[in-house]
């Protein structure tokens, strides 16, 4: 059980337009490693930071191919948690709001239920052409087992390798989900901070709009954060443990 501050309750219990902002320690109760996690198997001599860059997609993308298919059919096989499943109780609370912005690139928001979810880094079950842009309605291999290296499909207007769309070290991060994330942020009467470091720009600016405009902001996560300072209360615990005590205030 954790101890969620009588303050943090009062401030869920006013809210009517919450955005709620989430990190890779929202999916850790699903069991989902993050790219900083030790690699095991096939993966355990190999730098994640190698199979995140655009760079290294156009060195050699057969590789990472592999990579993102083996962790697509990881995340497929993955459960949303108690956390997953408070935030989208909540937003089937009457004369609430509830956004949700996450860094993650699975999809546990979704099938959680949370309706409106913006994917800031792009999303391992969403394909287009790493030329035009084009989306991929093809179908991609589910993998049993991780293997080292596939062949991308191609592109039927253009004919380039189709990538996952998920967004790599030296690209900027999509502008519709970005815009959409600064104009939540600034708009929300409550922030809900989970899961995240707050290391890794742009992305960890996105409070400070909130903080600015004076918007409370709650902060959920096991230990204090780059992201703490900024917080109005902190909430130790993980979102398994600490969202549904949230959300029942909210009920």
């Amino acid at each position: 059980m954790v101890n969620v501050p009588e303050q943090a309750l009062r401030l869920v219990r006013d809210a009517a337009r919450v955005e709620v902002f989430t990190g890779a320690g929202m999916s850790a109760d699903s069991g989902i490693a993050t790219y900083r996690d030790a690699q095991t198997g096939l993966w355990e001599n190999v730098d994640p930071q190698a199979m995140a860059s655009i760079d290294a997609w156009a060195r050699d993308p057969e590789p990472m191919y592999a990579w993102y298919l083996w962790r697509r059919s990881l995340v497929a096989q993955a459960h949303p948690n108690a956390g997953h499943a408070a935030l989208a109780d909540w937003a089937a609370v009457d004369g609430v709001d509830v956004t949700v912005t996450t860094q993650n690139i699975d999809d546990l928001h979704e099938r959680a239920g949370s309706p409106d979810v913006a994917h800031l880094h792009g999303s391992l079950f969403d394909f287009r052409c790493s030329i035009c842009s084009r989306p991929w309605r093809g179908q991609v291999p589910q993998l049993d087992e991780p293997v080292a290296s596939l062949t991308p499909p191609t592109c039927p207007v253009c004919g380039n390798l189709v990538r996952p769309g998920v967004v790599w070290f030296g690209e900027p991060l999509p502008g519709k989900e970005w815009d959409l994330a600064e104009q939540r942020m600034q708009e929300a009467d409550l922030v809900v901070i989970v899961g995240t470091s707050g290391v890794v720009q742009p992305a960890a600016s996105l409070p400070l709009l909130a903080r600015e405009a004076g918007t409370p902001i709650i902060e959920v996560s096991p230990q204090r954060s780059d992201l703490t300072p900024v917080a109005t209360v902190f909430v130790e615990g993980t979102a398994a443990q600490a969202l549904p005590q949230l959300v029942d205030a909210a009920g």
